[in-house]
């Protein structure tokens, strides 16, 4: 189970780092909940959570859209049999690397619900 959360985790970035929001999105149980600190200022309306594929779905594209070059270097990846703890830096030209931490609950092969934090 480990091996198989870590491969989500693995399947996360090549999508995100791609921008592919299809193969992004099928990482996803329909009623996944996120929740990013980043949220909370763009959108302070949802108190940094989102719930299910659409708002995802909005919140991605419109972060591909403003951010072209955003991409994410992961540094450390840490699974159990219910998470993948994952560690990476953010990348977009011009703005200074920010380290962030995420944790993917995943739950019948399907990430549940998100949990980002930034330094």
């Amino acid at each position: 189970m480990q091996q198989a959360n870590l491969a989500i985790a693995q399947q996360w970035f090549s999508a995100f780092n791609h921008h592919h929001l299809e193969k992004l999105l099928a990482l996803y149980n329909d009623n996944a909940q996120h929740y990013s600190p980043k949220l909370k200022v763009r959108r302070p309306e949802t108190n940094g959570l989102i719930t299910g594929k659409p708002a995802l779905r909005n919140w991605w594209a419109d972060s591909f859209n403003r951010l072209p070059t955003l991409r994410y270097t992961p540094t450390r990846l840490i699974a159990n049999e219910t998470a993948v703890f994952m560690e990476y830096t953010r990348h977009v030209t011009g703005e200074e690397d920010i380290t962030v931490g995420e944790v993917l609950e995943i739950s019948d092969g399907l990430i549940v619900a998100s949990r980002v934090y930034h330094s």
